[in-house]
């Protein structure tokens, strides 16, 4: 079975981004990844992607008078190496509905809230504040909702007693780490087929 082309697209730091490359690294992870895009020259996952002998492709956004006109570029960069899945991981872009149509079925997303708790930003500090006894992460299908495309794959993590704001996070980023390449791996099995904006997992 050939490796599944993908591009990961970032803002930050790339941990989701290493868990990924470590998984094709030891071949849990049948996946191949033919770029990392980011929007900000600094962040630390470009590093990773250079450890790794991984093409980048830096498009900041702060070059361009509109979303529109930035996606557009994006939208030529990513098909530019013709991936048949598009891995958002701490991509901190709110997309245009014309460039999340585009590649709609093919864009998944990381989010560290069990959807529909909590889409947006600041997740671990709003669970806190509910007094949630669980909280989590949720893998979905990028659409024109903010966080509100179809639900692959959560999984819950325990909130403790003496949680702060970090803990919590560094529990659920754990997880994510386990999840997200999961996930992909199911994509390069053919497993999941998006039906009128539902999730079937064909096992």
């Amino acid at each position: 079975m050939n490796p599944l082309p993908i591009v990961v697209l970032i803002s930050g730091g790339g941990t989701n981004l290493q868990s990924i490359i470590d998984r094709i690294a030891d071949k849990t992870l049948n996946a191949r990844l033919c770029a990392v895009i980011s929007n900000k020259a600094d962040a630390y996952g470009i590093e990773r992607a250079k450890n790794a002998n991984i093409s980048i492709e830096i498009i900041d956004h702060k070059q361009y008078d509109s979303r529109e006109s930035f996606d557009a570029e994006l939208t030529q960069c990513i098909e530019k190496y013709q991936p048949q899945l598009i891995v958002l991981a701490g991509f901190m872009r709110i997309l245009t509905d014309d460039f999340v149509n585009h590649f709609y079925g093919k864009m998944i997303n990381i989010h560290p809230s069990l959807l529909p708790k909590y889409r947006g930003i600041h997740t671990h500090q709003r669970a806190l504040e509910a007094g949630d006894d669980i909280h989590g992460l949720s893998i979905h299908y990028v659409s024109t909702k903010l966080d509100g495309g179809p639900v692959i794959l959560q999984k819950s993590v325990a909130v403790l007693e003496h949680d702060s704001e970090e803990t919590l996070a560094k529990r659920v980023l754990e997880q994510e780490h386990i999840a997200y390449p999961q996930v992909i791996q199911w994509v390069a099995e053919g497993r999941l087929q998006l039906s009128d904006n539902q999730v079937m997992n064909l096992v």
